[in-house]
């Protein structure tokens, strides 16, 4: 582990840089006030992985993307398509909301309501934007550890373009996908059909049958302007996967390991439907905007070959409004206001009738956008909520920027509360559920200092963060409150450096500490991550990118230390035409034997070769 350490420090020192899409000059930024905003008059925490960090290295999933980002661990129990765990700053997916252009994804019948990041394919994908600390203020529940946002609208020629790509190679893998993207003077669309199956491996690491995985998914995302003051927009996603998995371990008797085994018929079955319209209005001149918004999410999954078999439904309907007004050329006031309703159906069991529960929440909130001074640019916002079971809860949020212009250099800071509502499943659920249930509740802050060096070329910044969860629900027999805290503290570095204008490398490093009530580590969180990214154009026609990520000091269950690693992952593209590019494509170069979960096997060394090109009518 010291060699690990030590080469974490030479790389953020500026000696190898690393990956992490950090915040760059004039990159405009949605999720941290709702709304397009310059990155350098961001307080929070924000990373953005745009078009072309995602095009150079042509990776099918959104979690291959995610977990090269600092602050975000991923383990998966098994291959591609098996329903493994994120987590952002050492806390769970529970606590992280995530939206898919404007919409929420998550899972309103899981034991708790989270996206299943294993069913998110990146054909057409324009960017991701992770905001980490706690965000309730500005998008209610669930939002303790932040808020990814996947957006397939990004800037479009005028004209139309079609988008083909195809992709195979090691473990039966195959994937492919059109694009349409089209614009006009006031509109603009984009659409994206994607495919992608796999024969899989083994997701027991003791077992031999493979374990496969098939998704389609279909997305829609387009918005057209009337006039200068009206506009609408809309979008839709439909995904349709499934996902054969192996039997779990367990501890039996207590402190015997028994490891997952092979299960040659255990099946998960997904179908997502979501959609989301609305419309944007300008008044007094532009000064006052406002946009309302209508969505919705239906999502059928069935379990088979295990004894929970069954077939679950959940849905859930929003509508959401919100407006601006510049008051001041240095001040914006924002407010909005949500309805959300979620509804569950869970299958009849050996021991339970079908249920069909449902509750709603209404949010109001509120928030000032300052800049008083030049370089100075604050926020403080407030928001309460009420909700059908438990009643009301109220979260509040601060940020602040400074740049000193004359040595580029940039303090940001923020604070905020968090709440989680119990799921459907923790409060009427077939398994153990309490209607009593209160809502989960946290407070975080972190700081930190970007330096920008080389006329901007090179940007390092350095973040400490620390969150604690308060009134844990957890699982014992039966959904129950503890008065415990969980703590996460730790230390973000990155480092982005265009040494000219055929050489980009960057990278990260992440210290997490993840304790739970008991002050005991979380499992599967890595105490030490590292990422490096690097793109190269060797010649007019040639792209090189690399990319790898070591976790250190992880455990599992009943403090099971997992061995350390170092994933490798390259791509040679070439580009006969502008619009035209061939592939090559590796990963786990270096051919480790990993685990992610305790008992659970991984990809070993593999091999894909793709083509994407575009066509101009």
């Amino acid at each position: 582990m010291p060699t690990f350490i030590g080469a974490a420090v030479a790389l953020n020192a500026g000696i190898l840089p690393v990956l992490a899409q950090s915040t760059v000059l004039d990159t405009i930024v949605v999720t941290p006030n709702r709304t397009p905003t310059e990155s350098s008059k961001v307080g929070s925490s924000v990373t953005l992985v745009e078009r072309q960090g995602i095009e150079a290295q042509a990776l099918p999933l959104i979690v291959e993307y995610l977990d090269l980002l600092p602050g975000v661990s991923i383990s998966s129990p098994g291959g591609v398509g098996a329903e493994g765990s994120l987590s952002v700053r050492g806390a769970p997916r529970r606590y992280v909301k995530t939206l898919y252009n404007g919409i929420d994804i998550a899972d309103p019948t899981n034991t708790q309501v989270q996206t299943s990041y294993q069913y998110l394919l990146t054909g057409g994908i324009e960017s991701i934007e992770l905001l980490k600390g706690s965000q309730s203020t500005l998008y209610g529940s669930d939002a303790i550890a932040g808020v990814i946002s996947l957006s397939t609208l990004g800037d479009i020629d005028p004209g139309v373009t079609h988008i083909v790509h195809g992709e195979g190679g090691s473990f039966g893998t195959f994937g492919g996908g059109y694009g349409l993207r089209a614009a006009s003077e006031r509109s603009k669309l984009a659409l994206n059909l994607s495919g992608f199956r796999t024969d899989g491996i083994s997701a027991a690491a003791s077992g031999s049958e493979r374990d496969g995985y098939e998704n389609v998914t279909f997305d829609i995302n387009g918005e057209h302007a009337f006039s200068d003051v009206f506009s609408v927009f809309g979008s839709a996603l439909y995904i349709d996967a499934e996902a054969e998995f192996d039997n779990d371990s367990y501890f039996f008797p207590v402190g015997v390991f028994n490891p997952p085994t092979d299960n040659l018929t255990a099946t998960n079955l997904s179908k997502q439907l979501a959609g989301r319209a609305g419309f944007n209005l300008a008044l007094l001149d532009g000064r006052f905007r406002n946009t309302f918004s209508v969505q919705t999410f239906d999502l059928t999954r069935s379990i088979a070959g295990t004894i929970f078999d069954g077939t679950y439904q959940g849905r859930r309907y929003k509508i959401d409004y919100q407006g601006a007004y510049d008051a001041a050329d240095w001040l914006t006031i924002q407010a909005g206001a949500d309805y959300e309703k979620q509804k569950a159906l869970f299958p009849e069991g050996a021991f339970n009738p079908e249920i069909n529960a449902d509750f709603n929440i209404a949010g109001f909130w509120g928030e000032a956008i300052a800049t008083p001074v030049e370089n100075l640019t604050l926020t403080a916002g407030i928001r309460h909520d009420e909700h059908s079971e438990f009643g009301g809860h109220t979260t509040y949020r601060a940020t602040g920027s400074y740049l000193f212009v004359d040595t580029h250099t940039r303090f940001h800071a923020s604070l905020g509360t968090g709440f989680r509502a119990p799921s459907l499943n923790e409060l009427f659920g077939p398994f153990g559920a309490d209607p009593n249930l209160t809502p989960e509740t946290s407070f975080g802050f972190d700081a930190g200092i970007e330096q920008r060096l080389l006329a901007g070329r090179l940007v390092a910044d350095v973040t400490y963060f620390q969150m604690k969860i308060d009134d844990l629900i957890t699982y014992s027999g039966g959904y129950t409150q503890l008065p415990g805290t969980t703590r996460q503290r730790g230390v973000e570095t990155s480092i982005t450096y265009a040494v000219n204008d055929w050489l980009e490398v960057g990278g990260a490093y992440t210290y997490t500490s993840s304790l739970d009530q008991n002050g005991d580590r979380l499992t599967r969180i890595p105490r030490h991550t590292i990422a490096l990214r690097a793109s190269a154009r060797p010649a007019e026609k040639w792209l090189l990118s690399a990319s790898a990520k070591a976790n250190i000091d992880t455990l599992d269950g009943n403090d099971f230390e997992l061995d350390d690693y170092l994933l490798v992952n390259a791509k040679l593209a070439y580009k006969p035409t502008e619009d035209t590019e061939l592939y090559v494509r590796a990963e786990n170069i270096l051919d480790q034997d990993y685990q992610t979960a305790r008992g659970f096997n991984t990809p070993g060394f593999s091999v894909f070769a793709g083509f994407k090109a575009k066509f101009r009518p």
